[in-house]
């Protein structure tokens, strides 16, 4: 009798130790892949990109290029939700809600209203954003050296003063500068006030040619293209997707269109100083990396491009029958050739 409870007795101590093993192998969680067991979760990520254009798509392509070279790759340990806000408020807000209800670790908002859509969503989950030319004018941080709150990222400012004087050096002597930009984009209107300031100091006339859409950019270059000697128009994304039409007004009527994208510039615009969006997508990846490592994005200073070159358009100057100087050409990426 006594045998028989002692054997009892050790299947219930064997039976609770085989539950215990197995608790304690639940609760450990997943193993990395050094441990030899199942990777961990892999981390996610939203990237919101205002619209399909070359520079954004270079923009994104450079991010997840980089957030593999720091370690995060797409299918392994990264996942990655791509949403095309096809340049629509109504559709950036609702990718932005989807990333927040699917619980993403970094949402990354590529163009001001991308960023803008997605910071109305969310002030918890860390937003960066890429390619904002104005990020206190837009309304997503409260300075450049101390953004605040759940946002930073990466600006493609470049000023309007450093345009124009690359125009005087290729076509000397405007008087009048045509700005064609979109009312609805708060980079363009704080680029145009650059602009403004720069005519104001020079003894210059700035005539507005200002859109709300796309369509809207063939009536609106015509409306500038008997009125003044030069075309400006900031980084603009509305403009930017109307580059054919716009780029088919001037040239027919000789006007010198100065642009701020070198993809502007491959789409028909006469020059630009601007930057290299490979580089500005790295350095957003390297932002997004050191936020999933810890470091607040609030106190992460806001990085301006530095590294800027001239782009130019043979095609289009010979169209409108402008010789580059030497001096330009010297210095210059040419494009459409």
């Amino acid at each position: 009798m006594k045998m028989k409870t002692n054997m009892k007795q050790l299947l219930a101590v064997l039976m609770m130790l085989a539950l215990t093993l197995g608790l304690l192998a639940g609760c450990g969680g997943e193993k990395t892949a050094s441990e030899g067991g199942n990777e961990t979760k892999p981390v996610k990520i939203g990237i919101l990109q205002l619209m399909e254009h070359p520079s954004l798509n270079t923009i994104r392509e450079s991010i997840i290029e980089g957030l593999t070279e720091a370690g995060y790759t797409e299918g392994d340990n990264l996942e990655v939700d791509y949403q095309n806000g096809q340049n629509d408020m109504t559709v950036m807000k609702t990718a932005a809600q989807k990333f927040v209800e699917g619980g993403c670790d970094v949402i990354i908002a590529i163009a001001t209203p991308a960023a803008q859509a997605v910071l109305s969503e969310t002030t918890d989950i860390p937003i960066v954003f890429a390619a904002v030319t104005d990020p206190i004018g837009a309304g997503l941080v409260d300075s450049l050296e101390v953004p605040g709150g759940n946002v930073t990222g990466t600006s493609d400012e470049v000023s309007a003063e450093m345009i124009m004087n690359l125009a005087e050096e290729i076509t000397p002597g405007f008087q009048k500068i045509g700005a064609l930009y979109s009312s609805g984009e708060d980079n363009s209107a704080s680029v145009i006030a650059n602009l403004k300031e720069y005519a104001a100091a020079n003894d210059l006339e700035v005539i507005e040619s200002a859109v709300t859409n796309s369509s809207e950019v063939q009536q609106a270059a015509q409306y500038l293209a008997d009125k003044v000697d030069i075309v400006y128009s900031p980084i603009d994304n509305t403009v930017a997707s109307a580059m054919a039409v716009a780029t088919e007004v001037f040239n027919e009527q000789k006007i010198p269109f100065y642009v701020s994208a070198d993809s502007m510039v491959q789409d028909g615009g006469l020059a630009t100083y601007g930057i290299d969006y490979t580089v500005l997508g790295k350095e957003t990846s390297a932002m997004v990396a050191r936020i999933l490592e810890g470091e607040n994005p609030g106190e992460m200073p806001v990085v301006k491009m530095s590294d800027m070159s001239v782009y130019i358009n043979q095609q289009t100057a010979d169209a409108i029958g402008v010789t580059f100087p030497q001096s330009v050409l010297d210095k210059a990426q040419v494009l459409g050739e």
